[in-house]
């Protein structure tokens, strides 16, 4: 789930990657910083953190305001186009971390680049969960036989709409413990239930035309839709798909990552989620 934003983005030794906000800004930023700490004789600090999407962006912004200067940490945001290109950006040393990706994503690109990777705390998790438009469903135990049930195609969210669908009780997959599951891996099906695949961002539309729609509330939110879930991604399935601060393992223990860690999971963090995202982002730390 990819936002995109106006701003203005300078291209660097012409790699894909942005940094956030203009020089100006940036410069503003590091000098508030030195005003704050001017008669600390501690040394600021800089993390590049890598960003794709935009709660991350957010929520970094905040630590990066409200939080880092007293800790005397810069927080630099670098925006990437996608998730592959921020990872590979991690191995070459371009960046310190990367916020924007779920343990379930992070192990499946470590196999594909080849990269030993760490994630740290778990800061907050997209709000997944079945919706039903067209029935007004209230309860999954209401969907008819034969039911039309849309679940995204791409291979991690096409994951996890199945096995929401086998918490409901609706479908049972075969043994696959290691790899990601799609359709063809239903092995019982008992209301004969249709589903299909569909490009997740127009999950939203399908909503009119299928029976049921696993996806994501902030998709619904972006599509100017109300609706109550049926059944929402249960805790035991929201820990693989809590979006937390990925580092190279060789990474965990350097000093400026340990702050980071600490500031992202800040009280004040988890009420700026709560307050930002009313609901459609949940805070995924105590």
């Amino acid at each position: 789930m990819s936002v995109k934003h106006k701003g203005i983005r300078s291209t660097v030794m012409n790699r894909r990657y942005f940094l956030i906000g203009t020089g100006s800004a940036l410069a503003s930023t590091v000098i508030a910083s030195c005003t704050q700490n001017q008669n600390s004789s501690q040394k600021i600090s800089t993390v590049k953190v890598g960003i794709t999407q935009l709660v991350p962006e957010d929520i970094l912004k905040f630590v990066q305001k409200e939080l880092a200067p007293n800790q005397n940490l810069n927080v630099q945001l670098i925006k990437f186009s996608d998730g592959i290109l921020a990872n590979n950006a991690l191995k070459s040393g371009e960046i310190d971390a990367y916020l924007g990706q779920h343990q379930a994503f992070m192990e499946n690109i470590g196999k594909r680049l080849n990269l030993d990777l760490v994630m740290h705390p778990r800061i907050f998790s997209y709000v997944f969960a079945l919706y039903s438009k067209r029935l007004q469903l209230k309860s999954i135990d209401e969907l008819p036989p034969n039911a039309s049930v849309g679940i995204a195609n791409d291979p991690i969210n096409q994951d996890r709409g199945l096995r929401l669908l086998r918490v409901a009780g609706l479908i049972k997959l075969r043994e696959n413990p290691n790899d990601l599951f799609i359709i063809q891996d239903i092995t019982e099906n008992p209301k004969n239930l249709k589903i299909q695949g569909a490009d997740g961002a127009s999950l939203a539309r399908a909503l009119d035309d299928l029976d049921v729609v696993a996806l994501y509330a902030t998709t619904l939110a972006n599509a100017r839709i109300k609706l109550d879930p049926i059944l929402k991604d249960p805790t035991n399935l929201e820990k693989k798909y809590t979006a937390g601060l990925t580092t190279l393992r060789s990474k965990e223990n350097d000093p400026n990552i340990k702050k980071l860690d600490e500031l992202v999971v800040d009280p004040k963090v988890k009420d700026f989620i709560a307050n930002t995202y009313q609901g459609t982002i949940a805070p995924a730390f105590s």
